[in-house]
């Protein structure tokens, strides 16, 4: 076999289709598009999830339970990883955990959870705590130090308007 046997695989390549050309080009007078109807009109566009008039699919599977928007989701880190990767009297952050590769980023808040035992005194710092988690930092000697969230807690509430949250934050202020 050599360069000048290759050839595109049968049925890969095929000539594009010239519509509105007239009855030569073998498209016939709909020029592919049937008879009239909305997608046989130019500037027809038809919406995300359409299916041509029939229920769309998610329309027809039922839903079920309560999908709270509002929820905060963590990026969460057990104890055990924490105390194989860090040696002890070391301050543990969320921005100690990205370079180290445990989590990918700081954009959502951090919890400790209290899978595996430590040894080790370690003062973590993160956003969240299990009781649990807790109680075995402060068991091993560490510390569990509770960052500020990063959710603004005035804005999160919905419905309050601006001259609320200002007057909130003037009287949280005093």
């Amino acid at each position: 076999m050599d360069l000048s046997n290759l050839k595109p695989a049968e049925g890969s390549k095929h000539s594009k289709k010239r519509v509105g050309r007239g009855q030569g080009s073998g498209q016939g007078v709909q020029a592919g598009r049937g008879h009239k109807g909305a997608q046989s009109r130019s500037g027809y566009s038809f919406k995300r999830g359409f299916e041509g008039g029939q229920m769309p699919l998610h329309r027809r599977i039922p839903k079920r339970g309560f999908h709270n928007i509002f929820r905060t989701e963590y990026v969460v880190v057990n104890l055990d990883t924490l105390a194989d990767r860090f040696d002890a009297g070391t301050t543990v952050t969320p921005e100690l955990l990205v370079e180290s590769g445990l989590i990918h980023s700081v954009r959502r808040p951090l919890k400790v959870l209290a899978r595996g035992d430590i040894a080790k005194q370690l003062t973590v710092r993160a956003h969240k705590f299990s009781g649990k988690a807790a109680e075995k930092i402060a068991a091993a000697g560490g510390a569990a130090e509770v960052l500020a969230s990063a959710k603004r807690e005035d804005s999160a509430t919905p419905g309050t308007s601006a001259k609320k949250r200002a007057a909130a934050r003037k009287a949280a202020a005093k």
